[in-house]
């Protein structure tokens, strides 16, 4: 499946790509255009666009992107709840855990050095694989 959003990635747009990835479309190919294309885009190659206005996985009051898809495809897997607080505070102006001022930093700093989104998300990906390893960890020690 195609899934198409705005160009110049930064917190939101990486983290869904990898959400997407890992957990509802294992085969997913992004697409990365200028913000008033997306919905072109989506139409003309039967993409699923994300976190761009008027989207179905878009922000939704102080929710972001990450968390649209969390809800619609039901994801429940241990520990993507304390990510998605992660995300949500890095992406919006919800403060958020401590976590989220670090992956804020690490993704401008990723968006600045990335020749493109697709390399961006290349290497931001192990960073989100880290980051849920940890959640899901400390997801397991809070219930015991």
């Amino acid at each position: 499946m195609k899934w198409v959003t705005r160009e110049r990635a930064k917190v939101d747009r990486i983290a869904c790509p990898w959400l997407i990835s890992r957990f509802v479309d294992r085969g997913a190919e992004f697409l990365f255009v200028p913000s008033d294309q997306v919905m072109e885009v989506a139409e003309r190659e039967g993409a699923i666009p994300f976190d761009v206005e008027g989207a179905e996985l878009g922000h939704q009051g102080d929710r972001c992107s990450f968390d649209a898809i969390i809800k619609k495809y039901h994801l429940s897997e241990k520990g993507l709840d304390r990510l998605a607080d992660i995300v949500r505070g890095a992406d919006t102006d919800w403060p958020g855990p401590s976590e989220s001022a670090g992956l804020r930093a690490i993704a401008l700093g990723f968006a600045e050095i990335s020749a493109d989104d697709h390399e961006n998300l290349r290497v931001q990906f192990p960073v989100y694989d880290a980051l849920f390893a940890y959640c899901r960890k400390a997801s397991e020690q809070a219930n015991r």
